[in-house]
C-alpha cells in the first residue's frame, strides 16, 4: 500500500510538473517573485505616504511585467541565440540615436521619445548584452583564449561608454556587470581578471578626469558623508539614521518619520530600503534579502540545469545580474558604495528597469522549461 501511494504522488508530481512545463513558468521561480513584488507594492505604499496614484501606477507596471515575463517565457532559447547579433546591433544604434535626437530630462540625455511612447535605450542594452555575449562565447571553445576574450571586452566597452555620457553611470555599471558575468562563467582565467584589474587602477586618473562633476561629488562623499552633511552627504546620512533607527524589529508598517517628515530623499525610488529597514528593522530587512537570494539560487540552479552553453552563461548571467543590481542599491544605501542611482529590484518605484528585469526572468524560465523533458 505504502509504495502504491509513493507511485502515485510521484505520478502527480510528474502531472503537474508537466503541466507547468506546458505552460513554460517555472513555479517555484514565479511564487518568489510575486511575493517580492507584494512586499515592494506595501513598502511603496508606506514610502510614497498611502499615495493610491504611486501604487496603482506602480501595479499596472506590475501587471504589464508579469506579462511580459510569460510571454518572452513561451520563445525558445533558440530563438534568442539566432537574434543576439541583431538586438546588439539595435540597442547600440538606438544609444547612438539618443546622442543626436535624445530628450533631456533633469539634466541626462537618455530618453527617445517616439511621441505616444518614450524609453530608454540603455535597458535595451542591459538585455542585449549577456545574449550577445552568450552567442559569442558559446561559438568557442571555452574557457575562452586572449582573441575573444579582447574581443568580448571591446562589446561591452562601446556601448557602456555611450551610456556612460549620457550620463546614466547606473544602468552602465549594470550592462558591464552584464557582459562581465558571462565572460566569468565562460571561465576566464583569473589571471586576466588581475591584467583587466590593473589597468582599471593604472586608468582611475584618466576615467576621474572624465567624470562629471557631480560624480565626482558622489566619490567624495562616499568616502566622508560628513564633509558635506547638509548637501552632498544628505542622503547617506539620512539613509543610515532610518534604518539604524529601526532597531531589530522596526517601528512598524507607516510608522516611519524619516520618510513621512521628508527627511530622507528618494524615498520612494533609489532609497525606499532604508524606508524597510526603519519600518520593518533587522528582521524585515533580512527575510527580504532572504528572498533575493532564494531567487538568485534558483536562477543558478536553472543556469547549472541547462543543456548546452549558449542557456547556460546566459541564464548564469542574468541571475548574477539580477542579485548585483540588488547589491549595489543596498551598498549605497547603507554607504558601503557610492550613489549610482541603481534602482532596488521589484521594490523601487520605476517602469523601464522592472520591465526589463521581468524579460530576464521570462527568459530563465525559457530555459528552464525549454529542455528536454526526458532530461526534467
Amino acid at each position: 500500500m505504502n509504495a502504491e501511494n509513493s507511485y502515485e504522488a510521484r505520478l502527480k508530481e510528474k502531472v503537474v510538473k508537466l503541466r507547468w512545463h506546458k505552460l513554460h513558468l517555472d513555479p517555484f521561480l514565479l511564487f518568489m517573485l510575486i511575493l517580492l513584488a507584494t512586499i515592494g507594492l506595501f513598502i511603496l505604499y508606506s514610502a510614497s505616504n498611502a499615495s493610491p496614484v504611486v501604487v496603482e501606477k506602480q501595479g499596472y507596471r506590475l501587471i504589464l511585467s508579469f506579462v511580459l515575463m510569460c510571454t518572452f517565457a513561451q520563445i525558445s532559447p533558440h530563438h534568442y541565440k539566432q537574434w543576439a547579433p541583431w538586438l546588439y546591433c539595435i540597442g547600440f544604434v538606438l544609444l547612438l540615436a539618443v546622442l543626436v535626437i535624445g530628450k533631456v530630462d533633469l539634466g541626462a540625455r537618455r530618453w527617445i521619445s517616439l511621441g505616444f511612447i518614450r524609453f530608454q535605450p540603455s535597458e535595451i542594452m542591459t538585455l542585449a548584452m549577456p545574449i550577445m555575449l552568450a552567442w559569442f562565447l558559446s561559438e568557442k571553445p571555452l574557457p575562452p583564449r586572449f582573441l575573444p576574450i579582447l574581443l568580448a571586452g571591446l562589446m561591452i566597452i562601446a556601448p557602456v561608454l555611450l551610456i556612460a555620457k549620457e550620463p546614466d553611470l547606473g544602468t552602465a555599471i549594470v550592462v558591464t556587470f552584464a557582459g562581465f558575468f558571462v565572460l566569468l562563467l565562460a571561465g576566464i582565467r583569473w589571471r586576466f581578471i588581475g591584467i583587466l584589474t590593473g589597468v582599471l587602477v593604472a586608468l582611475s586618473p584618466v576615467i576621474w578626469h572624465f567624470m562629471h562633476p557631480y560624480q565626482k561629488d558622489r566619490v567624495l562623499t562616499f568616502l566622508n558623508p560628513e564633509r558635506d552633511p547638509l548637501g552632498s552627504g544628505y542622503h547617506i546620512i539620512q539613509s543610515k539614521i532610518a534604518i539604524g533607527s529601526g532597531g531589530l524589529f522596526g517601528k512598524g508598517w507607516m510608522q516611519g518619520t524619516q520618510s513621512h517628515l521628508s527627511f530622507l530623499p528618494a524615498h520612494t525610488t533609489d532609497f525606499i530600503f532604508a524606508v524597510s529597514g526603519e519600518e520593518l528593522g533587522l528582521l524585515g530587512c533580512l527575510g527580504i534579502l532572504v528572498i533575493f537570494l532564494m531567487i538568485f539560487s534558483r536562477c543558478l540552479f536553472i543556469s547549472l540545469q541547462a543543456q548546452d552553453n549558449f542557456t547556460r552563461l546566459l541564464a548564469g548571467s542574468l541571475g548574477l545580474t539580477f542579485i548585483a543590481s540588488a547589491f549595489i542599491n543596498l551598498g549605497m544605501v547603507t554607504g558601503i558604495l557610492p550613489v549610482v542611482g541603481v534602482p532596488l529590484p521589484l521594490i523601487s518605484y520605476g517602469g523601464s528597469s522592472m520591465i526589463t528585469l521581468m524579460i530576464n526572468f521570462g527568459m530563465i524560465m525559457s530555459i528552464q522549461t525549454h529542455r528536454r523533458l526526458w532530461s526534467s
